[in-house]
């Protein structure tokens, strides 16, 4: 039985107030505008404003109040826009005033209420500007250098002007279809890497904004452009058909250099028939493959002032790629480490091989010293052959040469000669550990000759854990480089044998992204990508963005519910709802869609369990699951959105999905789900559809499955997001975590044995195939140790961690664990400790302008200490998934601050 226990907090409240550190004077801070910090060249035409807040004193916010001016003072006063106050305990607003003007910056205050007298202004003044607002502002025309598709060499161009006046403010607009680097001066403007992110460029473009105030001088001045191809114009013959995508064309661009001046004119220098062209050094580049540069090749000067540029040629006019161009809103990719080689192998003369101390995606930089003419190669892979040499064989697979000229992960670099080179490849990334440098003459090289740069967009970590189990640890670490090793503007699947959007691995780890990084602005770029590529009647391919590949493959509920598990999942982690509101329309098209293919209620649409150990669960099975998901998120959606008719259609619809599956499915005499297995248990159970009776037996059967497979995996792709959960929200984490640190096949652990720093695609290591070194699919396990062992959950009667959910466990074989969440609100902490006889003290951090639960599993014969108090109240009875007399959970409402929770 279990006995709920309810704190009072009146009597604890002196205690609360003298452990809150450094929150005797009340102040909000961390002000984001479209949750980036003082962003330039947004396109929101309601931007939403984000905040938090410290030193309330257990307090919580009651309204806030937002003020918009031309200057910070303006501001606070609130002079062009004012929202007045706006009743609401959430630390999220949205501009409704008259519509904002193109390259305007603002400034904003919030002012938070505590009651009805009491408010905090922030002492900050953030700023946000706003950037071309459409089509009609842009003045630069499209342009490239020719329409040759087939031509390899990479174009650059350049213009150069004159500054006669003071100059106040510069700002570079530039939309480009495929990839650029932007030079000012000869200066590269920006730290940015593979912009703008990969989009469905015949429906919606991105362009990018800098402040180049200080990159610019009086007098004269030089544009530099270089582009590349990205996925608008994919050179080599790969896998779905991106070189025959509709959009394909030779890169192009446009740019806009606005000029504000003091004397308050404005000028704008943008691309058009006045600029130059020439083809580069880049000889040859895919994003899919590599990069070849020919440094013979290169002009010194060219991105600089007083080059002559009388033998470039002129400039061709393009149409643009698309009539949708909007602000890449969104964090950015970047270089976020630096890998030096743990050794060097000298194989040959002219043969080298660098380890590095981990897989990465990326790109290496090479320095080198060598007669002109010199050719090196670097292979970059992920495994070794016998003889030492780097293995291609586990991430070739999708690889369709025509020819030698285009090898696999492999750059290729001729020298000038003269001195020593250095050589980065600029429109290109891979995923590796192992690059093998083969040069066609002895050339000097050293351990240091080679760097490692790791790339990712550039998320801020927000998630932390630690625990006394080494395997666990490495196992975070491993799935935390997975997910960022696959973060490139959109989540993929591996960043080697075929850096796709594929629907099915991003959605499984979707609350390990969000637990452990800062990522809602890529989500909402990807979901813009999804409302591109969904057809009229609902369907959704299985990769986004997609060349028109992955309609009548792999798509399906099981996969292509990230329409409807993204946008749900970034608002139960953020508060923030717009994201629903903006696919509300794309998620109920895609469940009508199912549900006229499926007039029984059940839908074998779908790829099924992928990858599985042994054991098959029926494709209808899985797909009916997530089905009914989508169509149970959908009715959710509608009731926030205040959308009753629909609301009241899709959770009948729903239900009845749900009575449909476990009239074919569920046998309640032995109380089991088709056959069962692993994974039929497990999803049935994570996913709610378990009779409410059956609910224990079910989870009984699903322990006993685990017993039998000598508490090891038995799950496939989709079983792998239910089983470990299943387990711990049914009283039987330390089965989960049986599972979750064994060390021999197949576990995660295993592939930790054996020297893996990123998550495999196969539970085998010597797969025949599907063995890719760097997949995020497998991924769930990073968000189970937030959930299952510190028990973090956002609850989604009040999201966005306003009110924090802890729910912590302590199985056996774990003594430490302590894992943190940087929410919305600030940081949330939940670590415990063993300290013998069944002891534990548990330590918790909730932040200001919240509140939390906190439920705690007591064995029998101890009591709970709150803050060193013993605690008492009103019991409530009922029955637990593992009967067990005696035992209980105590329940405790608590206000921000710290807390010390022992169990003795």
């Amino acid at each position: 039985m279990v006995r709920y226990h309810f704190l009072n907090l009146m009597a604890l409240l002196l205690v609360i107030n003298t452990r809150v550190k450094g929150q005797s004077v009340p102040y909000l801070y961390d002000l984001r505008c479209e949750h980036l910090e003082n962003p330039i060249g947004i396109d929101a035409e309601k931007p939403r404003f984000t905040w938090k807040s410290s030193g309330l004193n257990g307090r919580e916010q009651v309204a806030y109040e937002i003020g918009i001016g031309a200057t910070p003072a303006e501001a606070k006063q609130g002079k062009l826009w004012k929202s007045g106050r706006v009743n609401s305990k959430y630390n999220i607003g949205e501009y409704n005033g008259k519509a904002l003007q193109p390259f305007t910056r603002y400034y904003y205050t919030v002012k938070l209420f505590v009651d009805d007298k009491q408010f905090y202004v922030s002492q900050e003044t953030p700023f946000f500007e706003t950037g071309m607002y459409g089509q009609q502002n842009w003045r630069g025309s499209w342009i490239s250098d020719s329409r040759d598709v087939n031509q390899k060499q990479a174009p650059a161009f350049r213009k150069a002007f004159k500054l006669k006046k003071k100059l106040l403010n510069a700002r570079a607009y530039i939309a480009v279809a495929g990839l650029y680097e932007l030079y000012l001066n000869g200066k590269r403007i920006g730290d940015h890497r593979l912009d703008p992110m990969y989009t469905r460029f015949d429906r919606r473009n991105l362009y990018v904004s800098y402040d180049v105030t200080k990159q610019l001088q009086q007098g004269d001045n030089a544009i530099g452009v270089l582009l590349g191809n990205g996925w608008y114009n994919h050179q080599s013959t790969a896998v779905w058909f991106f070189h025959e995508a509709p959009w394909r064309g030779r890169p192009a661009f446009c740019m806009d250099l606005r000029l504000e001046y003091e004397d308050g004119s404005v000028e704008t220098v943008s691309t058009g028939k006045d600029w130059k062209t020439a083809l580069s050094p880049v000889v040859f580049n895919s994003i899919y493959t590599a990069e070849h540069y020919d440094a013979r090749k290169e002009q010194p000067g060219w991105n600089n002032i007083n080059f002559d540029d009388k033998k470039w040629k002129e400039v061709v006019y393009r149409a643009a790629p698309s009539t949708n161009i909007v602000s890449q809103q969104t964090v950015p990719i970047k270089d976020v480490d630096t890998l030096r080689a743990s050794k060097m192998v000298k194989l040959n003369d002219s043969t080298y091989v660098f380890h590095f101390p981990r897989n990465i995606a990326g790109v290496t930089e090479l320095s080198v010293k060598g007669p002109e003419g010199t050719v090196v190669r670097l292979k970059h892979g992920e495994d070794l052959n016998k003889d030492g040499s780097v293995d291609l064989s586990n991430i070739i697979v999708h690889y369709r040469p025509v020819g030698k000229s285009d090898p696999f992960q492999t750059d290729i670099y001729t020298l000038k000669g003269g001195g020593e080179e250095v050589f980065r490849p600029r429109f290109n990334y891979k995923g590796f550990q192992y690059v093998e440098l083969t040069s066609n003459q002895p050339l000097k090289i050293t351990e240091g000759s080679l760097i490692a740069c790791s790339m990712h967009s550039a998320v801020e970590p927000i998630g932390n854990i630690r625990s006394s189990d080494s395997v666990l640890n490495k196992i975070w670490a491993a799935t935390n480089a997975s997910y960022l090793a696959n973060l490139y503007g959109y989540p993929t699947d591996c960043p080697q044998r075929e850096k796709n959007g594929w629907t099915g691995d991003a959605h499984i780890a979707i609350e390990t992204g969000l637990y452990n990084f800062d990522g809602i602005t890529v989500y909402e770029k990807w979901m813009a990508d999804h409302r591109d590529e969904q057809q009229s009647n609902g369907v959704l391919p299985a990769i986004i963005p997609t060349s028109g590949w992955g309609y009548e493959w792999a798509n399906g509920p099981d996969w292509t519910s990230t329409i409807a598990l993204i946008p749900w999942n970034v608002y139960l982690f953020t508060g923030d709802s717009r994201l629903l509101a903006d696919n509300y329309e794309n998620i109920k098209r895609y469940v009508d869609h199912i549900s006229a293919i499926s007039p029984t209620g059940l839908t074998d649409w779908g790829l099924g369990d992928w990858v599985p150990v042994k054991s098959k669960t029926p494709v209808e099975f899985t797909s009916s699951v997530y089905y009914y998901t989508d169509a149970l998120i959908l009715s959710k959606a509608a009731k926030l959105l205040k959308k009753d008719a629909d609301h009241k259609k899709y959770a009948a619809l729903s239900q009845r999905i749900k009575d449909a599956f476990n009239k074919k499915y569920f046998d309640s005499v032995n109380v089991n789900y088709a056959g069962g297995t692993q994974t039929p248990l497990s999803t049935a159970l994570y996913w709610e559809m378990v009779p409410e009776a059956y609910v224990s037996g079910v989870a009984e059967k699903l322990a006993e499955c685990v017993r039998k497979d000598s508490m090891h995996l038995d799950v496939g792709l989709l079983g792998s997001k239910a089983v470990l959960n299943a387990l711990s929200q049914n009283d039987r984490t330390d089965i989960a975590y049986r599972i979750a640190s064994q060390r021999n096949y197949p576990s995660w652990g295993w592939w930790m044995e054996n020297g893996a720093t990123t998550l495999y695609e196969n539970w085998k290591i010597d797969a025949g195939k599907d063995l890719s070194r760097n997949h995020i699919m497998f991924g769930e396990i990073g968000a189970w140790y937030f959930k299952g062992l510190g028990g973090i959950f956002p609850d989604e009667k009040e999201p966005g961690f306003k009110h924090v959910l802890l729910k912590p466990d302590f199985p056996e074989g774990l003594d430490q664990f302590a894992a943190s969440h940087k929410g919305p609100y600030g940081l949330i902490s939940s670590a415990w400790k063993k300290a013998g006889n069944g002891n534990i003290t548990y330590d918790v951090i909730i932040p200001g302008n919240s509140h939390a639960t906190v439920t705690l599993p007591v064995r029998k014969g101890k009591a709970v200490y709150v803050n060193g108090i013993q605690s008492g109240g009103i019991a409530r009875h009922s029955q637990m998934n593992v009967p067990s007399m005696g035992n209980y959970r105590a329940e405790y409402k608590v206000e921000p601050g710290s807390w010390r929770f022992e169990i003795k």
